[in-house]
């Protein structure tokens, strides 16, 4: 099954990533879990000003989001989402819908 994930993440005063949100997951997953990853893309943060720096007082808000799509072993879905829902850096997820949906006749 596939999942999209959308994920905190921190920026720099720069607006680069400060953290990698996707390994606070990885790192309580075993290795047959996730069959495969893709990075989809990264909000900019909303304080970027002309400067392109984060100023002092909008630190704040250099928090934005990044959304990946992973490819679940079957059965491993439940061991996938308790993992999703204890890495205290997933906003939120769904289930993708499956390319499989069309019968054969």
């Amino acid at each position: 099954m596939k999942y999209r994930v959308v994920f905190r993440e921190r920026s720099n005063q720069q607006g680069e990533k400060a953290d990698n949100p996707a390994d606070f997951l990885d790192a309580q997953l075993d290795d047959e879990t996730v069959l495969d990853a893709v990075f989809v893309g990264r909000n900019e943060p909303q304080a970027l000003h002309s400067s392109d720096r984060i100023e002092e007082d909008d630190g704040f808000l250099g928090l934005t989001t990044e959304i990946w799509e992973y490819d679940v072993a079957e059965g491993k879905e439940e061991d996938f989402e308790a993992a999703l829902q204890n890495s205290e850096m997933v906003i939120e997820f769904e289930p993708l819908e499956s390319d499989n949906t069309l019968g054969v006749t």
